[in-house]
């Protein structure tokens, strides 16, 4: 069952709740690529394939003494590359949040894939929201400090969605966990209002 969803031009986000009389909640968040983008990444794909089509079409009806090789190689190299990196334009990322259990992370690829990992709820000490600051842009990213690792990990990798986007799955992971998001907002208030 949808409780929410939030969207601009960029994403959509769903939120999806399955309870069950005998267990808690379970949460399914997903971040979906709206379609404009999705639709782009498949004429590349598309312009992708014609170009190995055509490349391989020059070479064999030419010969391979002809000048036009180098071109005809050109074009079907960058068909290839062009396919390659089609296969790795996301679609989706979600996180579902089974509280007794841990969290899965999922994303899926355009060309079908899906990819998932799943953390223990005993792994996780704290979802935190970090804001990332490039040379270009500056954006909002949700994390995980998990136990025995060094880095953080990242709940969404390829997508960088708002932070409006983010909250409410930054508050479902804290509830999961059991941490207090409010008492650690209100302490940051706090603190930034006494500096």
């Amino acid at each position: 069952m949808v409780s929410s969803s939030v969207s601009n031009k960029r994403y959509t986000y769903i939120h999806e709740s399955e309870s069950n009389s005998t267990r808690e909640a379970i949460d399914i968040h997903h971040v979906i690529i709206n379609g404009g983008r999705a639709t782009g990444y498949a004429r590349r794909r598309g312009i992708g394939f014609f170009l190995v089509l055509l490349a391989s079409s020059i070479y064999f009806f030419l010969g391979k003494e002809n000048p036009v090789r180098t071109l005809s190689w050109g074009c079907l190299l960058s068909g290839f590359l062009v396919m390659l990196q089609s296969r790795k334009f996301v679609n989706k990322e979600y996180v579902i949040i089974m509280p007794t259990f841990g969290i899965q992370l999922e994303t899926q690829y355009l060309s079908g894939k899906t990819v998932s990992r799943f953390i223990p709820v005993g792994k996780i000490l704290k979802p935190v929201l970090v804001e990332c600051v490039t040379p270009i842009t500056c954006y909002w990213s949700l994390s995980l400090f998990l136990r025995g690792e060094e880095q953080l990990t990242l709940v969404f990798k390829e997508l960088r969605p708002p932070l409006k986007m983010l909250v409410p799955i930054w508050k479902a992971l804290c509830a999961a966990i059991g941490t207090d998001h409010q008492s650690e907002t209100i302490a940051e208030e706090e603190h930034d209002v006494s500096s």
